[in-house]
């Protein structure tokens, strides 16, 4: 019994953290029209200012995971979540372009500990069904945040000027940052000594594919979410139409996650797979091609994600339990380069069209390349 509480209690903390991680990336995105009046930037700027919070991943991913075979679990997520808090208070007190990017590189740094070991903190404590589901459930946390950023942070900055949406995603990450340091006990079976033992080349291989799926993913889930304020603004609808899009495009996916999740234990995981990538594909395109906000937004927020927890559940048992911190680092370094870069390219293509629709069709064309990237791992798995 006391292990389930403490399960539970750390399921908790993860769940608060992905939040705080959700509002955190999203803080530029949900204040680009107004930052783009105030510091007259483009959208290649705008898009860079959304991926730096991605791009110190790139490099610490995999150091993150190699720190938590040395030093715990425990101690690495505490930094993190500690960053996340200090990094939005730069940014909140930078003044500037300059001050947010380097505010979002401390956060992001934070948050790479947090991404990289959650799924191996869960998958410790829970496993089958119980495993599937308490993994949908924190991956459908990070669109909460996102959908109470979007909900609050636009009103934040007319009231108290836009540094306030900042300092809001500090103080989450400094709750979920409480929660965790009161409620964190080890796992009931550690799985082994923390060696610095790099994974099999079979087990590199399968995470560097899985990693690629969620990159793709991303890539629709992300940019629709980051661009739909500038396309909705540059296409004349009141304010009240982002109002219903956002929401019901970030609200939606929680339930939709769990959905997901359920009917893989049911039917297995393919047909959601291609069912939910296919649907993202025609929801984040469709923006670029036909002016129905609401309808994408319905499409997007109820179809979209429904593989997101399965893609990470792949992810985190490509490699043996000993092998999974530094495993899913080599996943998210996959992950952040792509988070870091694409919103960068997609703000170009907006840039080069003349219209944030131009990052639609972008977004849309690498996200369906997470069907490649499913096959491939499949069969990878089937004859290494």
């Amino acid at each position: 019994m006391e292990h389930r509480r403490s399960a539970l209690g750390t399921l908790v903390a993860l769940t608060i953290a992905r939040i705080a991680f959700g509002y955190q990336v999203q803080t530029v995105a949900s204040l680009g029209p107004e930052l783009v009046r105030a510091f007259h930037m483009g959208f290649t700027l705008l898009g860079t200012l959304v991926g730096l919070y991605m791009l110190p991943g790139v490099v610490s991913a995999i150091p993150a995971g190699v720190l938590a075979r040395r030093l715990g679990d425990r101690r690495v997520v505490t930094a993190g979540l500690a960053l996340m808090t200090i990094g939005s208070v730069l940014s909140a007190l930078g003044g500037g372009p300059a001050g947010i990017g380097a505010g979002r590189i401390l956060s992001g740094a934070g948050a790479v500990a947090l991404t990289v070991l959650q799924g191996k903190i869960v998958a410790e404590r829970y496993s089958g069904k119980s495993f599937t589901l308490a993994m949908g459930l924190m991956v459908g946390a990070f669109p909460v945040g996102i959908g109470i950023a979007q909900l609050t942070q636009a009103p934040l900055a007319h009231a108290f000027a836009w540094p306030a949406a900042f300092l809001a995603g500090a103080a989450i990450s400094a709750v979920a940052l409480l929660v965790f340091a009161t409620t964190w006990t080890g796992a009931a079976h550690p799985p082994g000594m923390r060696l610095l033992v790099w994974p099999t080349r079979r087990e590199c291989v399968l995470v560097l594919v899985s990693g690629l799926i969620w990159t793709s993913y991303n890539s629709g889930f992300a940019n629709f979410l980051a661009y739909m304020p500038s396309w909705l603004a540059a296409h004349g609808h009141p304010r009240w139409v982002g109002d219903v899009v956002l929401p019901l495009a970030t609200w939606s996916n929680l339930p939709s996650i769990m959905l997901g999740s359920a009917l893989a234990t049911r039917f297995g995981p393919t047909p959601v797979f291609v069912f939910g990538t296919l649907m993202g594909v025609v929801a984040v395109g469709g923006v670029g091609l036909v002016d129905a906000p609401l309808l994408w937004g319905a499409l997007f927020g109820v179809f979209a994600s429904i593989q997101g927890g399965l893609i990470v559940e792949i992810g985190t048992l490509s490699a043996r339990p000993e092998n999974r911190a530094v495993g899913m680092g080599l996943f998210y370094t996959t992950y952040y380069v792509g988070g870091a870069t694409i919103p960068a390219l997609c703000g170009r293509a907006a840039d080069y069209m003349g219209d944030p629709s131009g990052a639609f069709l972008a977004a849309a064309g690498i996200s369906i390349l997470a069907l490649p990237f499913y096959w491939l791992h499949r069969r990878r798995a089937r004859i290494i």
